[in-house]
């Protein structure tokens, strides 16, 4: 039975286990962020990483980019507030604008929508120092005050780690699902681990793995080398009964497209698999 405190002298403030009606009571604040009525989204994907480095930034535009050639509307949020990617790597170097009421994303030259911090920056190499409490601000101001326009999937690129920043994505943005990136060193495989049970505890639905950088192929015979060790991978997928999605491999061509803003232009069939079950959300 609950137990009450009726008493304000007694009251221990944790009123989760009080059924007093007292002028103190502290409700537990919601940090859901809410889409304009204008703007439209259908399913929110969050890719997350234990760590920075290994590439979830990449991860999420080629993801991005292949659901767009697949003919649906897609929109890129740009999470990473204080290292933000998706405008170098999408060709994007316009500043924010908006038109009175919500702010209007970019687009790329396919038509992905794209709101990244550097939009907000007048110069794009130029810092982000900003506290905790106003990246989060920005982090869900992305979310509700952008015009989303009739979206189909947004893949957004979360803040790495599991501090506050990332733990307000989860609290505040309304994710479908997730996908968790890691490299095959094993020291990052531990720190994934970290992510996914931050996510279990959030009751944050996890759609499956993609390892990136998993192996180097060899253009003439095919032979395939592990430069960073063999992949733990499938390990981890079975501890925790979930699917892997893809193993990309390192490849020159993506540090190419990637600095010359042309990600999207980019094709990685390995991302194929991955591409099929967000189909299928």
């Amino acid at each position: 039975m609950t137990q009450t405190n009726q008493n304000p002298e007694n009251c221990n403030h944790v009123c989760e286990e009080c059924t007093a009606n007292c002028s103190s009571r502290q409700e537990k604040p919601d940090f859901s962020a809410h889409l304009h009525p204008r703007s439209s989204v259908k399913k929110v994907i969050g890719v997350v990483s234990g760590k920075g480095g290994v590439g979830k930034s990449f991860v999420t535009s080629i993801l991005a980019s292949e659901m767009q050639r697949r003919g649906y509307r897609t929109a890129v949020l740009d999470g990473d507030i204080t290292g933000p990617s998706m405008g170098k790597v999408f060709g994007i170097h316009e500043r924010a604008h908006g038109d009175g009421e919500l702010m209007i994303p970019a687009k790329t030259e396919k038509g992905m929508q794209i709101v990244t911090a550097n939009m907000l920056l007048e110069n794009e190499n130029q810092p982000v120092i900003w506290r905790g409490p106003m990246v989060a601000g920005i982090l869900k101001q992305f979310f509700e005050e952008v015009f989303w326009d009739d979206v189909d999937f947004m893949f957004v690129d979360m803040p790495p780690g599991t501090g506050d920043v990332p733990l307000t994505a989860f609290q505040s943005l309304p994710l479908d699902g997730i996908i968790v990136v890691t490299s095959p060193q094993e020291l990052v495989g531990m720190v994934v681990e970290k992510a996914i049970n931050m996510a279990n505890m959030m009751n944050i639905r996890i759609l499956g793995l993609v390892e990136n950088m998993s192996y180097v192929e060899c253009g003439e015979c095919g032979h395939k080398m592990y430069v960073f060790g063999q992949s733990h991978i499938a390990e981890t997928a079975e501890r925790f009964h979930l699917p892997v999605l893809a193993r990309v491999p390192l490849n020159e061509k993506i540090a190419e497209a990637s600095d010359a803003g042309k990600i999207e232009d980019l094709v990685i069939p390995e991302i194929g698999a991955a591409a099929e079950m967000i189909e299928h959300l």
